[in-house]
């Protein structure tokens, strides 16, 4: 059979049992993203019917994936506001740092895995999956929740902060000098410091390159441009995210609004397929002999995410429900920790299955509890919370 055609019908296959597969989330109520990862996992290495022709096609669609969830973040949030939580959340993000990458560092070192792999197993534990994060916000209808920009917020002080860490990272692995790890990191920052000025100071130029009253050359414009500064900002050692959300930032008014409604359908198609593909690139074979320990690490450090994101909103002045919903949404972890893991995985044997064992559970874990603070006997606790803290404090005072 010819490659093209073998392509077409594994991937007619897999789009198939997608769908039905969403169907029968959406009957238990639960999202997707879970059942996306089982079917990747069963079709690809170590599975049971590896399907290896449109294994390059789903690595594809997966970047353009993640762009489009990240630009559609972006779309809904202005640059003043981007700022503002940026302001207001540096010291969670602080925060966050130190209570996520410090358990994984430690975790290394107890392996035995040396300081190179501890700073690596560090940056996995650390950042939150941008991309599954902005799928469940979407899927769970939170995008306009008040706890929503300072989710946003530490997402972008984490991507921003990989513009610095994934140089150095590189650096350590082949042991480059100093003078070159440092000019790296440099253009690195200078590319983030230049798309964020552009976003901030000429963001209404930008909207003024598209129409909002053509669909047709609005989202070939719109997705032209995201993946072209996505793309430079990856060729510099900075997130394709990063570059993606802030090109979201940039547009504003109609232009933004109309852009969020022809780009749903794309979106809704390749963030199905980045999940897929992570699923498909991951040997199932060798996840054993990290379950464990993986399932450890992911356990500790969910719960170290729950804080921060509990912590940020606390300190923004939202809501005991809010804050529970910030923190379950950022336990979620994902391409950051692959691309970590596959820079480093030379610098120790079992560092590649512990990152696909860990990603795999701190994902389904997470898209599953981000469901309990919706859930009715939640909802009761936190008003029986509520009014046990209102009646302390009135005999207070």
């Amino acid at each position: 059979m010819h490659d093209t055609t073998l392509i077409v019908i594994e991937v007619g296959a897999l789009l198939l049992g997608m769908s039905l597969l969403g169907r029968l989330a959406m009957r238990f109520g639960i999202s997707p993203i879970p059942f996306y990862l089982v079917a990747g996992l069963v079709f690809g290495r170590g599975g049971v019917l590896p399907l290896d022709a449109s294994t390059e096609f789903f690595e594809i669609g997966s970047e353009i994936g993640v762009i489009l969830l990240l630009v559609l973040l972006g779309l809904e949030y202005s640059a003043d506001e981007l700022l503002r939580g940026l302001t207001r959340s540096k010291v969670a993000g602080i925060l966050d740092a130190l209570l996520n990458a410090l358990p994984g560092a430690a975790f290394a070192l107890i392996m035995g895995w040396g300081p190179v792999a501890a700073f690596a197993v560090a940056g996995i534990c650390w950042v939150t999956s941008s991309g599954v994060t902005a799928k469940l916000l979407r899927d769970l209808g939170r995008v306009g929740n008040r706890e929503t920009p300072v989710i946003l917020s530490i997402l972008v002080i984490e991507d921003l902060a990989m513009a610095f860490y994934l140089p150095v990272l590189s650096a350590l692995v082949i042991g480059v000098s100093l003078l070159r790890g440092a000019v790296t990191v440099a253009i690195a920052v200078g590319v983030v410091v230049l798309i964020l000025f552009i976003a901030l100071r000429f963001g209404h130029i930008v909207s003024r390159l598209f129409t909002p009253d053509h669909p047709e050359p609005l989202v070939l414009g719109v997705l032209g441009l995201t993946m072209l500064i996505a793309g430079l900002a990856a060729e510099v050692n900075v997130s394709a995210a990063v570059g993606a959300f802030l090109v979201g930032i940039a547009l504003s008014g109609r232009v933004a609004h109309s852009a969020q409604e022809v780009l749903s359908p794309l979106r809704d198609l390749f963030a199905a397929v980045f999940f897929v593909f992570f699923g498909l690139a991951t040997d199932a074979s060798q996840l054993l002999e990290m379950l464990v320990p993986g399932l450890i690490l992911a356990a500790i450090t969910m719960t170290t995410k729950i804080a921060t994101g509990y912590f940020a909103a606390k300190r923004s002045g939202i809501g005991l429900p809010g804050r529970w919903r910030a923190g379950i949404t950022l336990t979620v972890r994902g391409e950051f920790s692959i691309v970590i893991a596959g820079i480093a995985a030379g610098t120790a044997p079992h560092l590649a299955p512990l990152a696909a064992v860990y990603v795999l559970a701190t994902i389904i874990g997470g898209t599953l509890l981000a469901r309990v603070p919706d859930s009715r006997r939640f909802k009761g606790l936190m008003r029986a919370a509520a009014a046990k803290a209102k009646a302390v404090d009135a005999r207070g005072r």
